[in-house]
Parts: structure tokens; C-alpha cells; sequence
């Protein structure tokens, strides 16, 4: 399969289209990528250099893609954090692109916003951007368990609600949720869960909850870019959310042991093909 990927970058270490471009094409796809930021390093560490890129920049790169002619042969557009509003513009640009030449193409939005350690930290204007534009044109959205009570401003405490509120979110658009990073009071406190949702189906899978002293900077990007890749490989929802669950939990156990404040996304590079554990997921009903 073909991924057009628009994304942040790193030099070192591994976020945005340095923790989603390797897991794809160690899965076997083609990856094309663009990016909207170039910085030494993720911004969990404070302090980072580097450009970011404006938005006819990435106009400019995706137009030299479609002078190629390749458009027809790409089959999802995947898209990570929007450093503003303008390049989320260029990015819905490039899907209306895609689309146009392969209305079967899909568009996968991780919609990064922030997260429970730390609130919201993307720049203002961002959350209302991903509400009232990308949710309209996304097929599949994998918002963690704080962008998903953001986006739909519902509370998520019991499974339950988290259905309730994937319900909203594809109301709006997308036709298939992934919730990353599901933490509910009617579940034991040593997991952490998945939930994809589908139009007909749901489904659920959980996985033993490692501690880290810090935020695990890029999981995300990782997370989203292996769903994806599994779900253009096999259509199945089911499918995809255990691949997804046994890759990750094996790329957080590498990152664990080493204490590594960089994801060990190179290191875990088998479990992207064959995740050493499998975790099975059980159906959820309404």
C-alpha cells in the first residue's frame, strides 16, 4: 500500500513521522512523507530547534507529489499534530487531492490535542479546527482518552460512556474510532485499553499498564500508523485492534526495561510484523 504520511519530524529521537514512517514500511508499505515541522527532537524535553514549515510549504511538496501522477495509486493519507490551523488546511487539501483521484483512498487523523498527564498543548484554535473541519473529512480518528472527552465534551468514566461518546464523534464523520488509551473506574487499574469502533461493531482489548516517570513522547504516531497499516492490509477491525495492542505493548516493554526517555521503535521493529504477545478483544455491545 502506498501512505501519504504529513506530519511533524525529528532529528533524533521518535515522533510524529520519525515514530510512524519506520513501523509502516517495516510492515511492507510505501510511505511518502511530508513534513510540517523539522525539529532536533520532540518537545517533551523543553527546549528543541528547527523550522516550522508554513502552509503553502506543504502545498507546495504535496503538489510536487501530484505532478508525479501518483495520486491514483495512493490508498490513505495519514495525519498526526497541526502546528496551526493553516497547515491543517493544507492537510485537508491534500486529502481532497487524494480522494479525488482514488475515492477508495482512506484518511486516517490522529487528532493530537494533548492528553490527561498534561491537558492541552497544541496551539489555540486547534481542538475547534479538528471539531468543525477534519472530523468531517476523517474515515478513521484514533483520539486518546482526553482528546476523546474534548472533541465530544462528554465525560468518560465507564465503558459505557466511552461508547457513547465514539457514537458522537462518528456522527460527525469519521466511520471508524480507534480510542488509544482508554483508563475507566469500571475496569482494574493495572490495564489500559483499547476500544475501535466500526458502524456495525465494536470491540475491546486490554493490555498491562507500564508505569513510566515521564510521557512516552511519539507512542501515539506509533499507535496510529500500525492500525492503519493492519487495517489496509485486512479490512478487519477486530484484526487490526490486536495487531495494534500486541505491537505497542511490545515497543513500551523495549522503551521500559532500557528507561530510555526515546521510544526503542527501532528495537522493536519484529513486533510491527509479529507482535511477539497477542491480546484478544472481546466484543462490546450497546
Amino acid at each position: 500500500m502506498n501512505i501519504l504520511s504529513i506530519q511533524s519530524h525529528v532529528a533524533y529521537g521518535h515522533a510524529g513521522n520519525a515514530s510512524a514512517v519506520f513501523p509502516l514500511q517495516r510492515m511492507g508499505h510505501e510511505v511518502w512523507p511530508v513534513f510540517t515541522v523539522m525539529f532536533s527532537n520532540h518537545t517533551g524535553h523543553g527546549a528543541w530547534r528547527g523550522p516550522i514549515f508554513a502552509g503553502n510549504v506543504v502545498e507546495d511538496v504535496i503538489t510536487g507529489i501530484e505532478d508525479r501522477g501518483v495520486l491514483p495509486e495512493c490508498h490513505a493519507i495519514l495525519s498526526g499534530y497541526m502546528g496551526a490551523p493553516e497547515i491543517g488546511d493544507a492537510i485537508l487539501g491534500a486529502v481532497e487531492k487524494v480522494k479525488t483521484a482514488n475515492p477508495s483512498a482512506l484518511y486516517c487523523c490522529d487528532p493530537v490535542i494533548g492528553d490527561i498527564d498534561r491537558g492541552i498543548f497544541v496551539r489555540e484554535g486547534i481542538p475547534e479546527f479538528f471539531k468543525e473541519k477534519v472530523l468531517r473529512q476523517a474515515d478513521i480518528i484514533t483520539p486518546n482518552h482526553f482528546e476523546l472527552e474534548l472533541l465530544t465534551g462528554q465525560k468518560v468514566n465507564t465503558l459505557k460512556d466511552a461508547l457513547k461518546a465514539v457514537r458522537t464523534l462518528q456522527a460527525l464523520g469519521p466511520s471508524k474510532v480507534l480510542v488509544t488509551s482508554l483508563i475507566r473506574t469500571d475496569e482494574h487499574s493495572g490495564v489500559i485499553e483499547m476500544l475501535a469502533v466500526g458502524e456495525q461493531e465494536a470491540w475491546i482489548v486490554a493490555t498491562p499498564r507500564l508505569e513510566f516517570p515521564y510521557p512516552v513522547n511519539g507512542s501515539g504516531d506509533a499507535t496510529a500508523a500500525v492500525f492503519l497499516g493492519k487495517y489496509l492490509e485486512t479490512g478487519d477491525l477486530k484484526a487490526s485492534l490486536e495487531h495494534v495492542a500486541g505491537a505497542i505493548f511490545a515497543l513500551f516493554e523495549k522503551t521500559w526495561a532500557t528507561k530510555s526517555r526515546e521510544l526503542q521503535l527501532i528495537a522493536a521493529q519484529d513486533a510491527y510484523v509479529n507482535p511477539p504477545q497477542q491480546f484478544f478483544a472481546t466484543a462490546v455491545h450497546n
